[in-house]
């Protein structure tokens, strides 16, 4: 496993997503935003170690209340679910450890979005599961990966 400043070293020096990363975001959070109890945020630096920042970080809604006057660059509060999606140029292995990292800080679930194999990777205390362009429900936040995978 990386070491953890190793983990954020590549965190903060992470690529620009690809297209097929950013499409399969989009169709996740089409999704996501239909539910009115939880509030999908994209981007956002959680304050784990140094600052990680998952593709898209879920939590309940009455959580998130933005001060327009003062902004937060790294949150506190951790989301009930954090999604990533592997970009090419990223390897399967260190956004597993990222994902282990923010399940050990206190992320109650991690989705792993692999675009090639179609795979969504879910890790939360309790193991990793493994699932294939299907429903995948974790805290009661469901999404439909077969319509995210549909063109």
């Amino acid at each position: 496993m990386l070491e953890t400043t190793e983990l954020v070293d590549q965190e903060q020096e992470k690529e620009m997503p690809s297209l097929n990363h950013s499409y399969i975001c989009v169709q996740i959070m089409r999704q996501l935003l239909k539910d009115e109890k939880i509030q999908p945020l994209p981007e956002l630096t959680l304050a784990v170690e140094n600052g990680l920042t998952p593709d898209i970080s879920v939590f309940p809604t009455e959580q998130i209340q933005p001060n327009f006057f003062e902004d937060v660059l790294k949150v506190d509060r951790l989301p009930l679910l954090a999604i990533e999606v592997i970009s090419s140029s990223q390897s399967i292995q260190s956004i597993l450890d990222k994902a282990k990292l923010l399940v050990k800080s206190g992320v109650k679930t991690v989705w792993i979005i692999e675009p090639y194999g179609r795979s969504i990777f879910v890790l939360d205390l309790t193991g990793q599961q493994l699932f294939h362009e299907e429903v995948v429900t974790s805290e009661g936040i469901q999404v439909d990966f077969a319509k995210v995978f549909s063109r």
